[in-house]
């Protein structure tokens, strides 16, 4: 696999600092089901990575110290690491909102029938990866087979109550594009994707987040490889928004891998980059982020072209 780093330093992006720290960002590991190209954290089948529970125990002492209001899990498939409900349990029980970033597939895996009651049960907000509404360009992009699995999977939360107008269960859809665009306006694909799911498959759920590709790890090398790779930087550069520099989550969201390490966001985690400009630094060492420098390099660009990309869609 080619390595997008190189191609992304001696960068001009604007300097940014951080805000108050709100959210913890946690990989649980690279472990994943699914292989999708447009995956930046390299996840799969056979990767190893895995958060153990002395770790978990870091975070959450970590939480306990600090005014953390949200723990967004994610992975790989965060759900594959063993000590996934142990996380959220302790996490509900500071009173945390917690949220799954769920590929929908794992849902349906055997040895994961328990999944969707836990989430319902425990009303862990959803958000679910689904590229696209047409099962050609799913199955494209994630594995024949990944489209009518992510269907019934989200018919099974549905059922649960995910996404009804009567219930407080979240549910939200993630989109990408298929290659190296950005994406489209985020209210008119919503409306789009709630009209297409509802009418051929009776599907609800709560938001559409239209996520940009970024030029890193499965995706940068996919670019590179196919000759698109300065193309694509020269479209994230000409549409960039300066106002949308004020909300990019690295602002208030610190980034935390497997091992305890941290970074200023998941992207910068895939690419090894150090928080900040300091080196690594692991969890326990972290105290008052406030005002310090976030480290970027040319793939911020991504975050801030057009109307924004952030872990929440568009900005």
């Amino acid at each position: 696999m080619l390595d997008s780093l190189p191609y992304l330093k001696n960068s001009d992006f604007p300097a940014i600092s951080r805000n108050k720290l709100e959210i913890l960002q946690v990989n649980l590991g690279y472990l994943c089901n699914l292989s999708c190209t447009h995956c930046h954290v390299n996840a799969g089948p056979k990767r190893t990575e895995l958060m153990d529970k002395a770790t978990m125990d870091e975070i959450l002492t970590f939480i306990d110290s600090h005014a953390i209001h949200t723990l967004d899990l994610t992975g790989g498939a965060p759900e594959m690491n063993p000590h996934f409900r142990y996380l959220v349990t302790q996490a509900l029980d500071r009173g945390l909102k917690v949220i799954d970033r769920c590929n929908l597939v794992i849902l349906m895996e055997p040895g994961f029938e328990w999944l969707a009651g836990f989430l319902a049960k425990n009303r862990v907000e959803i958000v679910a990866s689904l590229p696209c509404y047409l099962k050609d360009n799913v199955d494209k992009q994630r594995g024949k087979g990944t489209f009518d699995a992510s269907i019934t999977a989200l018919q099974k939360l549905n059922a649960l109550g995910y996404g009804q107008v009567s219930s407080d269960l979240q549910l939200n859809l993630v989109f990408n594009p298929q290659g190296a665009t950005l994406p489209p306006e985020q209210q008119a694909l919503e409306r789009d994707y709630k009209q297409h799911l509802h009418e051929h498959f009776g599907i609800v759920f709560n938001h559409l987040f239209a996520l940009a590709n970024l030029p890193v790890q499965r995706f940068g090398s996919v670019l590179l490889s196919t000759g698109q790779f300065d193309n694509y930087m020269n479209l994230l550069k000409n549409n960039f928004q300066a106002p949308n520099l004020d909300k990019v989550m690295c602002k208030n969201t610190l980034s935390v891998d497997w091992q305890g390490k941290v970074y200023d966001c998941d992207f910068n985690q895939m690419l090894k980059l150090p928080l900040g400009a300091d080196n690594k630094t692991h969890i326990r060492q972290i105290s008052e982020l406030t005002g310090k420098a976030i480290n970027t390099l040319q793939h911020c660009y991504a975050c801030t072209a057009g109307q924004g990309s952030s872990c929440s869609g568009a900005i």
